[in-house]
Order: C-alpha cells, then sequence, then structure tokens
C-alpha cells in the first residue's frame, strides 16, 4: 500500500477513522486531533482504501525524542502489515530528523495493541495511572531508533 502525507482535505476521514478504532474515552474529538495536526513538529502519514483511508499514524519529535500519537488502522485492514508499515515509514522519516527515541502510550487493557509495540521493539518503562481517565491506565513504551554509538 502506498504512504502519504495527509492533507487538509483528510481531516474528516482522519476523524472517523479514530472514532471507529478506539473507545470514546481513548478517541480524539474534532477539537484535539486538528490541535494535534497543527503542532508544529507533527507528522501524520495515510494509507489510502478504495473508498476512504484505510490507517494513518500521528507522530510528533522534539530534538531527539519521537512521540507516535496515534496509530489507526481501519478493521477490515488490520492483520495486512499496514500498521507495521506505517511505523516503519514514520520510524525511518523521524529518524533522518535526528530522532532517536520513541515513546507511545497504550491502554494496559488493549493486549493486541501491546503485543503489537513489542513485536516492533517498543518495552514498556512504566505504568501511567488514570492516563486515559479514572480507571483506564496506560503503559508508556519506549524504543530506541538508532543504538548509541557513544559518540
Amino acid at each position: 500500500m502506498k504512504i502519504r502525507q495527509s492533507t487538509a482535505e483528510d481531516f474528516e476521514a482522519l476523524y472517523l477513522l479514530d472514532q471507529a478504532c478506539f473507545t470514546a474515552e481513548i478517541a480524539y474529538s474534532r477539537r484535539t486531533l486538528r490541535a494535534f495536526l497543527r503542532l508544529p513538529n507533527m507528522m501524520c502519514l495515510v494509507s489510502d482504501a478504495p473508498d476512504g483511508i484505510a490507517g494513518f499514524i500521528l507522530t510528533d519529535h522534539e530534538g531527539a525524542l519521537g512521540h507516535v500519537v496515534t496509530l489507526d488502522v481501519a478493521a477490515a485492514f488490520r492483520r495486512r502489515q499496514l500498521g507495521s508499515a506505517l511505523l516503519a515509514e514514520a520510524e525511518g522519516r523521524l529518524a533522518a530528523e535526528g530522532v532517536r527515541e520513541m515513546e507511545i502510550e497504550t491502554a494496559t487493557s488493549n493486549e493486541a495493541a501491546i503485543a503489537f509495540w513489542k513485536k516492533h521493539g517498543y518495552l514498556a518503562s512504566g505504568i501511567l495511572d488514570g492516563y486515559y481517565g479514572k480507571g483506564l491506565d496506560a503503559y508508556w513504551m519506549t524504543k530506541k531508533l538508532i543504538k548509541d554509538r557513544g559518540l
């Protein structure tokens, strides 16, 4: 699948996909999603489907630290390596910009997501109590993009 940079015209499709992928407690409001997309170091990569967007990844970074804000894949396109492809493309682009470590938050109850992130080299570095609201904790997971060469 082809991966491209998102455009302003993608907004509604991004919003609807995020709503479909996450529960109301975790999915982003239109306002929050717009705010993320306007941040100076935000990157949003999408993969198109014949009838819309199959998936997208939203990342930001500051210096050598990158952050996956969300990775959304439509149910019909899961288990086809689309999430892996979006993540690899984002990590590659961020590494080229000098990012050396990535972080992600994921619900401690989301076993499929935890397995996905672990498969891609992310390790749980802590638990964020109430991250998604009362009783909804998150793992804070991190990954080194490029091993430190002692420089």
